[in-house]
């Protein structure tokens, strides 16, 4: 069945909403960023405050209002229209200076070289050509330039999780919508590969995922879809961030390799 990624045009004005199934996606943003500051650390002897930084398939603006937090000069980029105007208006609304555009991973509408950080999340298993995709983070990035990444493996785990639990079950699933196909989800290996084929060099791969119990998972969402709590608050009862297994989802970073010049060139 194929995905059906209008969902995000339907309910793009819901982002910031509790009561959305797309504000469940907010719950990832405290776990993932904390990792993400901390390979900023790691990899960048400067402080975050002045780079560049690329949102490729931003959505409401969750992650690009977190590093414009930080001091970056963040560009948002996403193919649904509503959910760039969401993305604006809550933008506004706290202050933050970021440039929104609309468009679609594959035909990035920026310059060659022009980023010192890109980051995809949530993106990648939603996308056509992932190649493409990778060759265009690529493409704007700066020599040396961090990206950041996390999407879906392709396990029998992120089938029970994703599909079954999130998609398909009545009981479970959070919007009547097929918002995954299994057969695109992309394995570790699968996306260094792809990486290294662009020139990107991956520095490192860890899990990602809910750090609550089975149960409280469970019951979370059969709570959610009958409207006992909302997804806000399901979202932050997940507990989601970095954890050991790689299983169901799993975030990293790579790194552009730089251009060695021979002296006098």
């Amino acid at each position: 069945m194929p995905i059906d990624n209008d969902v995000y045009d339907r309910l793009g004005g819901s982002w910031w909403d509790e009561s959305s199934p797309l504000f469940l996606l907010h719950g990832i943003t405290p776990g993932r960023f904390a990792y993400f500051r901390e390979v900023l650390a790691r990899q960048r002897a400067i402080r975050a405050s002045g780079l560049r930084a690329l949102d490729i398939g931003c959505g409401g603006g969750f992650l690009a209002e977190e590093f414009a937090a930080l001091g970056c000069q963040v560009t948002g980029i996403d193919p649904s229209p509503p959910s760039i105007a969401a993305a604006r208006a809550h933008a506004a609304g706290r202050g933050l200076r970021i440039d929104y555009l609309i468009g679609p991973g594959e035909q990035l509408p920026v310059p060659d070289s022009a980023y010192d950080l890109a980051y995809c999340c949530d993106v990648l298993e939603h996308v056509s050509d992932v190649d493409r995709v990778i060759s265009e983070t690529a493409r704007v990035l700066k020599p040396g330039g961090l990206y950041l990444f996390d999407t879906i493996n392709r396990t029998a785990k992120s089938k029970l999780l994703t599909i079954k639990l999130m998609q398909d079950w009545p009981l479970t699933r959070v919007v009547d919508a097929a918002i995954h196909d299994w057969d695109m989800f992309i394995k570790p290996a699968e996306l260094a590969g792809l990486l290294a084929r662009h020139g990107l060099t991956t520095g490192e791969i860890t899990g990602l995922g809910p750090r609550a119990s089975v149960p409280a998972v469970l019951g979370g969402f059969i709570a959610a879809r009958r409207g006992r709590i909302t997804y806000g608050e399901f979202s932050r009862r997940l507990d989601i961030g970095q954890v050991a297994s790689t299983a169901v989802s799993y975030m990293g970073f790579a790194v552009k390799e730089a251009i060695d010049l021979e002296p006098g060139s």
